[in-house]
């Protein structure tokens, strides 16, 4: 079975976290997205030390699918470069891989 694969992202509001993923479920791309509001960020940008609130996002998919959640997610999102980082899973619960693969068109 193909392993699974979370991806981290951020968004400038839950709404907006929200609407794309669930356009990221609708399009199988991910079996979950989890939005987490309330972050307090502090980054830098073009030079400049920012601040800003910002919301997490946890898209659980599949390996296989990394580069095509990627490429929609970078399409859809707001900002000029999203972060995408592909945190991989050393091991999941089989009846979780299982879902998130069915979810996700494997199944």
């Amino acid at each position: 079975m193909e392993r699974p694969l979370l991806v981290y992202t951020t968004f400038p509001d839950a709404p907006t976290a929200l609407e794309i993923g669930e356009a990221l479920v609708r399009a199988r791309l991910a079996a979950c997205v989890n939005v987490i509001p309330g972050m307090q960020s502090v980054y830098a940008w073009k030079g400049a030390v920012e601040r800003g609130t910002e919301v997490v996002a946890i898209l659980k998919t599949r390996e296989g699918l990394a580069d095509a959640l990627a490429a929609e997610l970078k399409q859809r999102h707001p900002y000029e470069t999203p972060i995408i980082l592909h945190l991989p899973v050393s091991g999941a619960d089989p009846d979780t891989a299982a879902w998130i693969a069915t979810e996700t068109g494997l199944g």
